[in-house]
């Protein structure tokens, strides 16, 4: 298990459920709007927003949250995220927020405590990069999009 620490922003509604795991083996944890007023936002077709969550994070060094989309919002109404997946960084102490995008082709409704997003805690492993003169040989070689099949 890995901790993560999670702080209320000033004025969210704290009946809003933390994030949370809604089947035993989900890798995901569900993430809720925590809008002013407890209100609603409605995303056009096309557009995008910053829904707040109003919480901050302390996620542990060596590990990010990776925010994603939920499927049924995907496949259902086309709610997304157009930077999926999100990061954020252990040193990152800010509101969390979550940008989503109404791919569909209708208005869609965000309402106050809804799920919208899910977020996934990874091990970080950082790289070392290095000029060279050669890269290593491969059977694909540097064949580009599609090189492989179909698609």
């Amino acid at each position: 298990m890995v901790l993560i620490r999670v702080q209320r922003e000033a004025g969210a509604d704290a009946a809003v459920p933390l994030p949370s795991y809604e089947t035993a083996g989900a890798a995901g944890a569900d993430i809720r709007a925590n809008l002013p007023d407890r209100g609603e936002l409605v995303l056009a077709p096309g557009a995008r927003a910053l829904v707040p969550t109003g919480l901050r994070l302390e996620i542990p060094e060596g590990f990010e949250v990776q925010i994603r989309p939920r499927s049924g919002l995907a496949l259902k109404h086309g709610i997304t995220l157009p930077n999926s997946p999100g990061t954020i960084d252990s040193d990152y102490r800010g509101p969390l927020g979550v940008i989503l995008l109404n791919a569909g082709t209708e208005p869609f409704t965000v309402t106050h405590g809804e799920r919208i997003a899910q977020m996934v805690v990874a091990p970080v492993v950082r790289a070392v990069f290095e000029t060279v003169v050669d890269l290593g040989e491969t059977a694909r070689g540097a064949g580009g999009f599609g090189s492989t099949g179909r698609g």
